[in-house]
C-alpha cells in the first residue's frame, strides 16, 4: 500500500468511515474499553498479530481496561492510507 499522506479532506473522509476513531494530534486515534484486563490483554494480541502480518505497528497504551492506539506512517511523517486500512481492521477485531 502506498506510503504517501493524505490530505486534511482525505484523513476526514476516511474518518467518516473509522467509528471511534479521530485525527489526534496529526495521529489515527481511537480509545477502546474492554470488561477487564484480561479483554485488553487479549485484544491487544491480536492487534499485535494483524501488525505483523501488515508490517505496520501502532504506538498503544494500556491501563488496565483501556488500550489507546495511534497510528501514522512513521517514514511517510503522517497519516496515510495505510494507516486507515490498519484502523478499518483494528476496528473489525474490537
Amino acid at each position: 500500500m502506498e506510503r504517501r499522506l493524505l490530505e486534511a479532506g482525505q484523513i476526514q473522509a476516511a474518518l467518516a468511515g473509522l467509528p471511534g476513531w479521530q485525527l489526534h494530534n496529526g495521529r489515527l486515534r481511537r480509545e477502546f474499553r474492554f470488561a477487564d484486563f484480561s479483554a485488553a490483554f487479549a485484544f491487544m494480541t491480536r492487534v499485535a498479530l494483524l501488525a505483523e502480518r501488515m508490517n505496520h505497528h501502532p504506538d498503544w497504551s494500556n491501563s488496565y481496561k483501556r488500550v489507546t492506539i495511534e497510528l501514522h506512517t512513521h517514514d511517510a511523517g503522517g497519516v496515510t492510507a495505510r494507516d486507515a486500512e490498519m484502523a478499518r481492521r483494528i476496528g473489525e477485531l474490537a
